[in-house]
């Protein structure tokens, strides 16, 4: 009997072909709520999931001992229970490495977008406010001699400083290693970090360490001048007290491309004009997008022929 595949949504034809020469694949043609996908997976051999599937222990015992992996087509995997995965024998596999360049360019459109308030004069424009130049319309922050301060070091925080240089911008990062330097960067406390930087960028996983990160406290250590930027995982923020940051001008401005809740973006956040939000789009070009499916089907291939997986969580 072929080994069957669970596909909770529709993936590019290469992927979905290399899926079809490991075994029998099922393609859902709607998003599942979680009383269907748990149907949907019984007897599944693999089970090829987006951030949005929550694959828990019900959901895992509903597959049965034939779940051999559980291949998510993300970096994150805050939505997988990985210990309920661990103790039934499951391969938990994520997309490490291939949206690296994606989501760091896409936190540069957003830090100019936010500092040079693009959005704004977008609205602006659009809703027939703008009357024609003026000396003092929308200033926003130069980057030449900033300092840009990186919260966490892996691959996306790293490329994100990489194109520091081109801005004139200098970087620090502030990261929970024992390091001195990062990339030939300095590395200073969190702390350090919020009361110094004129740009704070987060690039780390949901943790219960770093849940909420950013909160009242963090927020008022910040410089009233200083712009965040998250494309990370929304609940790193405290979003009420983003809010009441942003309402009482404690810091400049945020762009957000994550939200704790999503697709719910808080009422408070869609009423303010210096926050950029974006849909979630930070690792969507058709590149990435296509390379992120096909590794995620590799992963599958390799495990149902007997072989160990390319990135394993």
């Amino acid at each position: 009997m072929p080994e069957s595949i669970l596909v909770t949504a529709r993936l590019p034809a290469g992927a979905l072909q290399i899926l079809r020469d490991a075994g029998e694949v099922h393609v859902a043609e709607a998003p599942l709520d979680p009383d269907a996908l748990r149907e949907q997976a019984r007897g599944r051999s693999a089970i090829v999931c987006l951030l949005t599937d929550r694959i828990d222990a019900d959901l895992l015992d509903a597959a049965g001992s034939s779940l051999r992996i559980v291949a998510n087509v993300a970096v994150g995997f805050d939505n997988i229970d990985r210990d309920a995965a661990r103790e039934r024998g499951v391969i938990v596999t994520n997309t490490s490495g291939v949206l690296t360049e994606a989501v760091a360019q896409f936190t540069w459109a957003l830090l100019l977008t936010v500092t040079r308030r693009v959005a704004e004069g977008d609205r602006l424009v659009r809703r027939g406010a703008w009357t024609g130049w003026a000396f003092d319309l929308l200033p926003g922050m130069e980057l030449t001699g900033k300092l840009l301060g990186i919260v966490g070091a892996g691959r996306i925080g790293r490329a994100v400083a990489v194109k520091a240089p081109a801005f004139g911008m200098r970087v620090v990062f502030a990261t929970r290693s024992a390091k001195e330097q990062v990339d030939g960067h300095p590395v200073i406390s969190l702390d350090e970090l919020l009361v110094s930087a004129d740009v704070v960028s987060l690039h780390l996983p949901l943790t219960p360490d770093t849940r909420h990160l950013i909160n009242r406290r963090t927020l008022a250590r910040m410089r009233r001048s200083a712009f965040l930027i998250n494309t990370s995982r929304g609940a790193l923020v405290d979003e009420d007290a983003l809010i009441w940051a942003l309402e009482e001008r404690l810091i400049a401005g945020a762009a957000l491309d994550v939200y704790a809740n999503e697709p719910d973006v808080p009422p408070g956040l869609l009423a303010l004009e210096h926050v950029v939000l974006a849909p979630h789009i930070g690792s969507a070009t058709r590149e990435t997008r296509a390379a992120m499916a096909e590794l995620a089907a590799r992963n599958v291939a390799a495990v149902l022929q007997g072989q160990p997986p390319f990135t394993p969580v």
